[in-house]
C-alpha cells in the first residue's frame, strides 16, 4: 500500500509548552498531517516517559507514545514517534509530535 501524505518543512521558531514550559525547541520542523515534528535532540529528556502503548498504523508502522511530565503532572500518550515506520512513512523516522494539552507555538 502507498499512501501519499504531505509533508512540509517550517523555517520558524517552534516550541511544544505544557503547563508554561517549554518541552520541545526547534527552529526548523517537519510538518506531517498539521502536527510539527521535533527532532529528538530537540526535546528536553527530563520530560518525556516512554510508556508501553504501542499502537499500529496500517501505513506508518507501529508508534512509541511517552507520558509527558512537567512539574509532577503527567500529560500521558502526549508524544509519539515511530522508530522504525514503513517505507511509506520514512519522513516520520526520528522526529516526535505532540498532542493531548502540549501546544505547539511559534
Amino acid at each position: 500500500m502507498v499512501i501519499d501524505f504531505f509533508c512540509d518543512v517550517s523555517h520558524a521558531h517552534m516550541e511544544a509548552i505544557l503547563l508554561d514550559m517549554a518541552i520541545a525547541e526547534r527552529t526548523v520542523t517537519i510538518v506531517i498531517e498539521n502536527n510539527h515534528q521535533f527532532t529528538l535532540e530537540s526535546i528536553k529528556r527530563e520530560f518525556p516517559r516512554e510508556n508501553t502503548h504501542q499502537p499500529a498504523c496500517p501505513w506508518k508502522g507501529e508508534a512509541h507514545y511517552y507520558d509527558v511530565v512537567v512539574a509532577g503532572k503527567e500529560s500521558k500518550n502526549a508524544a509519539w514517534t515511530y522508530p522504525q515506520p514503513k517505507e511509506a512513512a520514512k519522513e516520520v523516522t526520528g522526529v516526535t509530535a505532540f498532542w493531548k494539552r502540549v501546544e505547539i507555538i511559534d
